[in-house]
């Protein structure tokens, strides 16, 4: 399993997932990689930390939930290398602890916003390349809890849950054009995302994985098989990596 010669964009590649699927995909072959985020010091230091091998790498501001910055990061790609081979819709925000009494409309407009119209808007600029080519496969970051219900976390459960459909709405819908859309769930690994919460959460989501927590090393092989050819047979699925969380 290898993606060697694949040219691949990545959005909210400066988070700790972010950063380590890029790390991932040039070790494993990646020919170049456009890597965006809303943060560019931070997207600056994750390009940094890993050994870019023969990959080209490329770094782009964006928000995602401004179609235009998004497109840019795809016209990169295009500009620079011809084509895009992998869309990877990863950039996310996790929504206040709240049970949904306390949570005033700003929530859930961040994690409709950010998870669930982020991930449209890359689908949407991936499309307009992938088409023309007839190939190319879109993963998504979608999470365990838009599979079960994680309380005091409503929006982004939601919004999470919301991807999973849209993920599989868009594999029927493109898969006679040769696009495959797929998405991960992982299980909670800490993160920047997680800072903040009280301890007493942390704990809470550790005992609900039988595996316990993870990182996200443990997650980006699921990413690597969907993007590779490998995969060349699925589509529209929802790739559970969670530690068991889902299990019980």
């Amino acid at each position: 399993m290898n993606l060697d010669g694949k040219v691949i964009a990545l959005t909210g590649a400066a988070g700790l997932l972010g950063g380590t699927l890029a790390a991932r995909f040039a070790a494993e072959g990646a020919a170049a990689l456009v890597l965006s985020d809303l943060d560019p010091d931070a997207l600056e230091r994750a390009a940094g930390a890993f050994d870019h091998r023969q990959a080209d790498v490329t770094l782009a501001h964006a928000d995602v939930t401004v179609p235009s910055d998004v497109d840019g990061v795809v016209d990169r790609a295009i500009a620079d290398h011809g084509r895009l081979d992998v869309m990877i819709n990863n950039a996310g925000v996790i929504s206040p602890n709240a049970r949904i009494h306390n949570l005033d409309p700003a929530a859930w407009r961040m994690a409709l916003d950010v998870n669930l119209l982020g991930v449209v808007h890359g689908i949407q600029s991936a499309l307009r390349v992938m088409r023309p080519q007839q190939a190319g496969a879109i993963i998504n970051t979608a999470s365990v809890a838009g599979l079960t219900a994680w309380p005091y976390a409503a929006p982004y459960g939601v919004s999470k849950a919301a991807v999973i459909h849209l993920t599989k709405v868009a594999a029927v819908e493109y898969a006679k054009e040769n696009i495959r859309v797929n998405c991960v769930c992982p299980g909670v690994f800490p993160s920047a995302m997680h800072r903040g919460l009280p301890d007493s959460a942390m704990d809470g989501l550790a005992a609900r994985h039988p595996l316990g927590l993870g990182t996200p090393a443990d997650v980006v092989g699921a990413f690597v098989y969907l993007a590779s050819d490998d995969a060349r047979w699925t589509t529209g699925s929802a790739f559970v990596v969670d530690g068991g969380y889902s299990t019980p």
